[in-house]
């Protein structure tokens, strides 16, 4: 049967889980839009609670009308099919390789952080106070499917993290390249205000990214340093 009308309860809900990072935190689900997305997902091995698609699309789950499968979309971006899922968040990070983002509030940050996790073969990434949901539509979108490979769990303190604590701090420690990286957990800050001074004094190191500004890219700056610690210990 096809949905019609716009107010069916599953569309009001798709709308809650895309909107509404509380709804989505009460109900412990997220929205995945795209058939790229679906598909990493399946590739992963989640089951999606429902999947849904645009009537005569040919593609499966339960069939909605195009403009109200489009105005349900978080992402207002045409799409054809789009699912619902359980979130997953692990009990407690897990290493050898780690990144723990604090304060991020991009989503969109936090998405691309998420991908670079996955090309550098990390094995968790952790959210810590104030970081966007790795959840909401963009941030889901901006992981180009990482968000059903990559481990994420949360802590309130450096302490909880696995390994040696790496503070990234701009213009201050040594070289990256110069640390010893096995075993760690890479801290990244917000691209203003960076790591509080209550965090990096909780790492074991402070480390920088030899830059000729003075700040980077959140998500740019913890790619380079996943890159360099993969790098070194492939060496």
């Amino acid at each position: 049967m096809t949905i019609t009308s716009p107010h069916n309860d599953k569309l009001k809900e798709i709308r809650k889980l895309n909107q509404r990072r509380r709804w989505r935190e009460r109900s412990g689900r997220f929205v995945a839009e795209g058939e790229d997305l679906l598909a990493a997902a399946d590739a992963a091995g989640w089951a999606p609670v429902e999947r849904y698609c645009v009537a005569g699309s040919g593609l499966p789950g339960t069939e909605v009308e195009r403009s109200l499968l489009h105005s349900a979309s978080g992402l207002g971006s045409g799409t054809r099919t789009l699912a619902v899922y359980e979130e997953r968040w692990a009990p407690t990070p897990v290493g050898p390789l780690c990144v723990y983002l604090h304060g991020l509030s991009d989503p969109g940050n936090v998405g691309a952080v998420l991908r670079s996790a996955r090309a550098f073969g990390a094995s968790s990434v952790v959210l810590g106070p104030g970081t966007a949901d790795p959840f909401s539509p963009k941030a889901v979108r901006a992981s180009m499917g990482a968000i059903f490979a990559v481990v994420l769990a949360r802590v309130n303190a450096v302490s909880e993290l696995p390994g040696r604590k790496i503070a990234l701090v701009a213009g201050e420690g040594r070289p990256l390249r110069e640390v010893e990286c096995e075993g760690v957990t890479l801290l990244v800050g917000a691209e203003r205000e960076g790591l509080p001074a209550d965090v990096v004094k909780a790492a074991d190191e402070t480390a920088q990214i030899p830059i000729q500004t003075h700040s980077l890219n959140a998500a740019t700056a913890a790619a380079i340093a996943l890159y360099e610690v993969t790098r070194m210990a492939a060496e």
